[in-house]
């Protein structure tokens, strides 16, 4: 869980080797014990919460935890030195339920909260009900709040600081009517999204009348779910654009910070996958405009605490500001690796009254730092539908150098539909952008989490993405790189050959631990084969079926597949999750995720799951004869892709519908999503109703 606190961590081991440390880290270390606060309560859950008491206990803060009743044992709730409940699991009664909050505060005597980022960071309400009760908010004041928060707001207080702006309608939506009018006088593509939101939830982008009507539907919807805030805005759509956000640091006595940038621009239904710092596409010049400008919108409202000035950026440079977070971002560890700064240890400051101890030369970029989000979502299901269970296996890859993890789960920990499915931030850090990327490829390999659906071969896929290598990206990356959706790695000839070695070997190897096994249980009666020398094996790959001979000497095993020879060489420790393997000198980290008797074998071999059926060419040969299950016909069901909530059912029995008409609504991680019916025809029956919980997989509706 811990990780490495790379940028600092890295520059602190140079300082003990009797190396100079710069000056901004320098100043961090030393005032590591300043007097701030006796105790803080973190008003939210995961990875965040375990982030900002981490940085707690190294300045001698005690820490207090809420949770809601399903969260009892969470990893946040164990690392605080107190912890209350706030009520059950769904969101709006306990983590955003700022009554029983106030009360925790009041129970345990916290003189300050941390609100992270989601939920109540950006309420300027719960500020107010703190600063009431002469409690600190770790976060700006309630102007900025307001100001920054509101999206239409800030905007004109944008263009009142001279800071560029999309064209857009200044004003609040209030019905579909107008905002298609609204839409049309703007010129599509529209964006349309909630005044008050953030994170990529209540937005749309509409390029006719009738996505504009069905946008304003969903994102109010959205938005009065997450931020209890239906109001929208719309604005035009810039295609194509990047997006490279600004971090900014104020205090309470006017100054006020750039401290570079992070390019944000690989996403998915507006939610950032990955994120890096620097960016590759920004020069000096740009990058200096952007953070001026950055800073002056945060000092025109008197900005006081970490915060992001985030744009949209297009080909040729010219950027204009999107909106301003008001908190600490998801992504903030990428800064915290290039400039060796403490973000949450500057909010702490900073809300106590200290004056910011840097100037902007003192900022620096050290090195590069890349983050991949790693999410419990199926990644072949629109780039990542959520995903529920429980972990049965959880390993993260800190032994490796340069890498950090940020997350607040552990082996047997739930990820359930009440919260993001975010396992956690996975960062990189490098001397150089290759070298980030190299350690996150490795990273990513070596992770292992199982019981849950991931999304790390999106995000291996990505980083290797020669497009991305060379910094070619925009928004519209993952549908531009994957237009018929993500398929996974596509196996070279000789990738798919080193497949086929290493498949052939770990079963070979099993075969021979189970030998092993059975010569010691049973020596009086020899119930095996004699010693096989060769093994004689058709292995199915993709519907295609290969020829592969192995033989073995020691940990070396000569695999000849299809005519091609191959040595596979390891240690073949099968009772690990992760084995290191060497294939004709070229190495790889490979996970056999599962093993079945009738020869089933899942391996994930560079970040993608294979699944080969491995059989002796006599079992082969006999297999011929067994009848295959004939595949169900589904275009008749709609059944939920994801776990969620069903918000409206369309449709009743006896009703005509057409294909792609809308027959339900389920929500799913505060996002809703639309499910239609796959062909023409009468509803047969209909299983659900608004309010009930689906898992994946269960039947919506049936047709005739």
């Amino acid at each position: 869980m811990a990780g490495l606190w790379v940028g600092a961590a890295v520059l602190v081991g140079a300082g003990r080797r009797g190396q100079r440390l710069p000056q901004p880290l320098m100043r961090s270390l030393v005032l590591w014990t300043l007097k701030t606060f006796d105790k803080i309560l973190i008003a939210n859950r995961g990875e965040i919460a375990c982030r900002v008491i981490k940085t707690c206990k190294k300045m001698g803060i005690k820490t207090v935890a809420i949770h809601s009743d399903v969260d009892a044992s969470s990893v946040h709730v164990k690392m605080a030195d107190e912890a209350v409940c706030v009520g059950p699991a769904p969101t709006t009664k306990s983590y955003l339920n700022m009554d029983a909050i106030m009360e925790a505060i009041k129970k345990t005597g916290a003189q300050a909260v941390h609100p992270g980022y989601g939920f109540l960071s950006e309420n300027k309400e719960f500020a107010k009900c703190l600063a009431a009760a002469d409690v600190i908010f770790i976060g700006p004041d309630t102007h900025a709040i307001q100001a920054m928060g509101d999206k239409i707001e800030s905007k004109l207080l944008a263009k009142k600081a001279k800071v560029n702006t999309i064209p857009g309608f200044d004003g609040v939506v209030k019905d579909a009517d107008e905002a298609v009018r609204i839409a049309r006088e703007i010129g599509y593509p529209v964006m349309i999204k909630a005044s008050a939101g953030g994170g990529g939830k209540g937005m749309r982008i509409a390029w006719d009348d009738e996505e504009t009507r069905d946008g304003f539907r969903f994102s109010s919807q959205e938005a009065a779910s997450s931020f209890g805030d239906d109001r929208l805005l719309i604005e035009k759509f810039i295609d194509n654009p990047r997006h490279i956000e600004i971090q900014v640091l104020g205090d309470k006595h006017g100054n006020a910070l750039w401290l570079n940038e992070r390019e944000c621009s690989i996403q998915r239904r507006n939610q950032k996958v990955v994120e890096e710092a620097p960016s590759i596409f920004l020069d000096s010049e740009t990058r200096r405009a952007m953070g001026e400008q950055a800073v002056a919108l945060a000092k025109a409202v008197k900005y006081s605490s970490a915060g992001t000035v985030e744009f949209l950026v297009d080909s040729k440079k010219n950027f204009y500001f999107l909106e301003m977070n008001t908190r600490l971002q998801v992504e903030h560890p990428v800064t915290e690796c290039i400039t060796g700064l403490d973000l949450v240890q500057e909010m702490i400051r900073v809300a106590k009254g200290y004056p910011l101890r840097h100037k902007q030369a003192d900022i620096p970029i050290n090195g590069w730092a890349v983050e991949c989000r790693v999410y419990a979502e199926d990644p072949y299901k629109s780039f990542g539908l959520p995903s529920v269970g429980r972990l049965s296996q959880y390993q993260e890859p800190i032994h490796l150098p340069g890498v950090r993890v940020d997350s607040g789960i552990q082996p047997g920990s739930d990820i359930s539909i009440y919260y993001d499915p975010m396992i956690s931030k996975l960062v990189a850090y490098g001397s150089d952008r290759t070298e980030a990327l190299k350690r996150m490829e490795d990273a990513l390999d070596n992770y292992v989490i199982r019981g849950v659906t991931h999304n790390i071969a999106l995000l291996r896929e990505v980083i290797i993405n020669s497009r991305f290598i060379e910094g070619d990206i925009n928004t519209k990356f993952l549908s531009d790189v994957y237009p018929d959706g993500f398929k996974g790695h596509k196996l070279t000839e000789n990738e798919k050959n080193q497949l086929l070695a290493i498949a052939s070997s770990l079963f070979v190897a099993f075969q021979l631990r189970a030998q092993h096994f059975q010569e010691h249980e049973s020596s009086r009666v020899p119930i095996i084969q004699p010693q096989v020398a060769t093994w004689e094996l058709s292995i199915k790959l993709h519907d295609e079926v290969h020829t592969v001979v192995a033989s073995n000497s020691g940990p070396t095993f000569s695999v000849e597949v299809d005519g091609s020879k191959l040595n596979v060489t390891s240690t073949w420790n099968l009772a690990s999750p992760l084995l290191s393997v060497s294939v004709d000198g070229t190495q790889r980290t490979v996970q056999c995720l599962s093993r079945e008797a009738g020869g089933n074998m899942s391996i994930q071999f560079l970040g993608t799951v294979y699944k080969v059926h491995i059989l002796t060419k006599l079992a082969a040969e006999l297999n011929k004869f067994m009848l295959e299950k004939a595949a169900e016909d589904t275009s008749s069901t709609l059944r939920s892709p994801m776990p969620g909530v069903v918000v409206t059912v369309s449709v009743k029995p006896g009703d005509m519908v057409a294909e792609g008409q809308e027959i339900c609504v389920i929500e799913a991680m505060k996002m809703q999503n639309s499910m239609t019916a796959g062909k023409t025809g009468k509803v047969k029956s209909v299983r659900c109703k608004a309010g009930d919980t689906v898992g994946e997989g269960d039947l919506l509706v049936e047709l005739e």
